[in-house]
C-alpha cells in the first residue's frame, strides 16, 4: 500500500514537470564531501544531469569559471594533487540538442599545508599491571584514521598492528608517536610528536656517598651508589642527574669521578631494566655534594719547641673541620734533606729528634693530599751552663781597641760544638772556635750572650748564657791634648784681663787722677819683682790736690826651686808690702 502511494506521487510530479516544460536541474557532487582538502589530496567530481541515459550527454567540469575538463563521455572524474582552492561546476550537453545543462557551483577549500598530527597522553606513568590511554588528533578536519608507532632502546620504531583508532589503551612503555591517513589513495599527515611512556616500579632506590664526609675538596675522588631495595637480581641500567640535569646512565651501580667546583649540587638516580630503557624506578631522594675551591692546608702546631736531654715533644697536626684524613710528617736538618717519617700516619706524635718539622693530610682513594702544613723547629736543649768570659777585663774600651770574648761550657769541653753569638737580641754568627776576637766600634756597644750548639746536630744546643755588657767609648782623653789646651786657653785669658784693666784705667781718668797713681804702683810692684825682696821705696810727688793716699800691694810670692848646691833663702813670710806716698 504504502509502495503504491510513492508510486502514484511520482507519477503526479512527473506530469507536473512535463506540464509546465520544466526538468531537473544538473548536479555537481564532489567525493569525499569534507570542508577542507590539503594540497596533494585527490578528489573525485561527479557530474549528474538527472534526465535520460547516461550515454546521451557529453559532460564538461569547469572551475572559477573556465574549462577544466572539456566536453566527454566521462561524467566522473578525479580530480589529482588538488592545489588551490575554487568554485566548481559542471555542464552536460545531450546529443540530440545544442543547449548545455550547467549545475549550480560547488566551494572547493584546499590548504596549502600538509596538517600535522597531535598526540597527547592521559599519564606517561605506567604502573606495574596498568596502562594509559594516548590520542590522536588532526585538527577539525574529518575522515581520517590513525596509525600508532612505537620504539625502545632496543627497538627501532614498528608499527602497533590493527590500531586505527583516534584513542589507545598501553601497557608496554617506549616512546610513541601517531599520524593521520586519509582519502583514496592515502594521504598522510605529518607525523605528531612524540610521547616517552614508563612503566614505574614500585621499588625504593637510595643513593650513598663514600667517602661520607661533609666537605669535599676540589680534585678529590668520591663515589656514588644507587641501591635498589628488592631489586638484587634484576639486571638494571643506572641513570644519574644533578640539580634536574641528567647526567648519563651506566650499568654499574656505583658512579666514581674527581669532583671539581661544578661538582656542587643535589644528586639522584633512578634504575632501568637493561633489557627495557622504559621499565624503570621512581627517582631516589637527592643528597647534597659541597664541593670547595680551595684546596686545604693542614696546620702543625707543636706542645714545645724544646726538647730536654732524654725527653720528647709532641706535635699535631690537623685539617681545617672536615674529617676523615691520616696525616704524612716530615723532618729534617742541616746535614739531612726532608724524609718522612715511616710508619706515622697519626695526628699526634711525639719526637725525640731535633731538627725542622712539617706535615700533611691524605685521604680518599685514590690519595688526596692537602697543601703541606707550616714547618716548627725542634731543639734538644742541654743543661750544661754556659757563660761568657772578655780579654782584657776593662770596664770601659775604647773605640779602635781589640777584645776577645770567650764562650765557655762547663761538663762540655771534650765535646765539638759550634758556638753562636748574638748581641742585644740579635744573632751575629757562629763560628767553631770559643774565642771571638774583633776589633771593637761605637756600633759594638751592647749586651753579648752565646750559645752551644753539636757541631754533628745543628739542633741539639745548650741554652743560652747569661750576658755581658761592652761598653765602647768614642775618643781617648791624652797628656798631649790637655797640654794644647793649656797653650791656647791661658793667652787668651791674659788678653781678656788687660783689657779689662785699659778699660777701668780709662774710666777713672775721667773722675781723677787715679790712672797716675795706679802707674806709680805698678812701678813699685815692678821693681820689688825685679830685686827680691825689697823694703819698701818712698817716692814724693807735688800734687796740687795735697792728699796723701797709702796704697798697700799684697803680692804673692812662690819660692823659685834653685839649682842643685844652691839653697834657696828662707822666706819667713810669702807676702811683701810697699808703702807709696804721694
Amino acid at each position: 500500500m504504502r509502495n503504491r502511494s510513492l508510486s502514484v506521487l511520482g507519477l503526479v510530479l512527473l506530469n507536473t514537470l512535463l506540464c509546465c516544460g520544466q526538468t531537473p536541474d544538473a548536479v555537481l557532487t564532489i567525493e569525499p564531501n569534507w570542508s577542507t582538502f590539503y594540497r596533494g589530496e585527490f578528489v573525485t567530481l561527479i557530474c549528474d544531469m538527472n534526465e535520460g541515459e547516461e550515454t546521451d550527454w557529453s559532460y564538461q567540469i569547469n572551475m572559477n569559471g573556465q574549462e577544466v575538463i572539456p566536453y566527454n563521455s566521462i561524467k566522473i572524474y578525479i580530480l589529482e594533487h588538488l592545489y588551490q582552492s575554487g568554485e566548481y561546476h559542471c555542464c552536460g550537453l545531450r546529443r540530440s540538442s545544442n543547449k548545455p545543462k550547467c549545475s549550480k557551483t560547488l566551494s572547493v577549500t584546499v590548504s596549502a599545508y600538509r596538517p600535522r598530527a597531535t598526540l597527547t597522553a592521559g599519564s606517561t606513568t605506567i604502573p606495574v599491571g596498568g596502562s594509559v590511554t594516548l590520542s590522536c588528533s588532526v585538527e577539525t578536519s574529518a575522515g581520517w584514521k590513525y596509525r600508532w608507532f612505537r620504539r625502545t632502546s632496543d627497538i627501532s620504531e614498528v608499527r602497533i598492528d590493527d590500531e586505527e583508532n583516534r584513542d589507545i589503551s598501553v601497557t608496554q612503555g617506549g616512546i610513541y608517536r601517531c599520524d593521520g591517513v586519509r582519502g583514496n589513495p592515502d594521504f598522510y599527515t605529518e607525523i605528531s610528536n612524540e610521547e616517552t611512556i614508563e612503566i614505574k616500579f614500585s621499588n625504593k632506590v637510595f643513593v650513598t656517598q663514600q667517602p661520607n664526609l661533609p666537605q669535599i675538596f676540589r680534585g678529590e675522588t668520591i663515589t656514588l651508589t644507587c641501591e635498589v631495595q628488592g631489586g638484587e637480581t634484576t639486571e638494571w641500567t643506572y641513570e644519574w642527574k644533578r640539580s634536574g640535569t641528567v647526567l648519563h646512565g651506566i650499568n654499574s651501580k656505583d658512579w666514581t669521578f674527581r669532583v671539581s667546583e661544578s661538582s656542587s649540587g643535589d644528586y639522584m638516580c633512578q634504575c632501568r631494566r637493561r633489557d627495557d630503557w622504559y621499565s624503570s624506578t621512581q627517582w631516589s631522594e637527592s643528597i647534597t655534594l659541597s664541593v670547595s675551591a680551595d684546596k686545604p692546608r693542614a696546620t702543625l702546631t707543636a706542645g714545645s719547641t724544646t726538647i730536654p736531654v732524654g725527653g720528647s715533644v709532641t706535635l699535631s697536626c690537623s685539617v681545617e673541620t672536615s674529617a676523615g684524613w691520616k696525616y704524612r710528617w716530615f723532618r729534617r736538618t742541616s746535614d739531612i734533606s726532608e724524609v718522612r717519617i715511616d710508619n706515622e700516619e697519626n695526628r699526634d706524635i711525639s719526637v725525640t729528634q731535633g731538627g725542622i718539622y712539617r706535615c700533611d693530610g691524605v685521604r680518599g682513594n685514590p690519595d688526596f693530599y692537602t697543601e703541606t702544613s707550616n714547618e716548627e723547629t725542634i731543639e734538644i736543649k742541654f743543661s750544661n751552663k754556659v757563660f761568657v768570659t772578655q780579654q782584657p777585663n776593662l770596664p770601659q774600651i775604647f773605640s779602635g781597641e781589640t777584645i776577645t770574648l770567650t764562650c765557655e761550657v762547663q761538663g762540655g769541653e771534650t765535646t765539638e760544638w759550634t758556638y753562636e753569638w748574638k748581641r742585644s737580641e740579635t744573632v751575629l754568627h757562629g763560628t767553631n772556635s770559643k774565642d771571638w776576637t774583633f776589633r771593637v766600634s761605637e756600633s759594638s756597644s751592647g749586651d753579648y750572650m752565646c750559645q752551644c750548639r753539636l757541631r754533628d746536630d745543628w739542633y741539639s744546643s745548650t741554652q743560652w748564657s747569661e750576658s755581658i755588657t761592652l761598653s765602647v767609648s768614642v775618643t781617648e782623653s791624652s797628656p798631649v791634648n790637655s797640654s794644647f789646651l793649656v797653650l791656647i786657653v791661658g793667652p787668651v785669658i791674659g788678653v781678656i784681663l788687660f783689657i779689662l784693666l785699659l778699660l777701668l784705667c780709662c774710666y777713672r781718668q775721667f773722675k781723677g787722677s787715679f790712672c797716675f797713681r795706679q802707674t806709680l804702683s805698678e812701678s813699685s810692684i815692678q821693681s820689688s819683682t825685679n830685686h827680691g825682696v825689697n823694703q819698701a821705696e818712698s817716692l814724693g810727688y807735688s800734687s796740687p790736690l795735697q792728699d796723701f793716699t797709702a796704697t798697700y800691694v799684697e803680692i804673692n810670692h812662690q819660692t823659685k826651686r834653685k839649682k842643685k848646691g844652691k839653697p834657696s833663702p828662707a822666706v819667713p813670710d810669702g807676702s811683701v808690702y810697699s808703702e807709696i806716698r804721694t
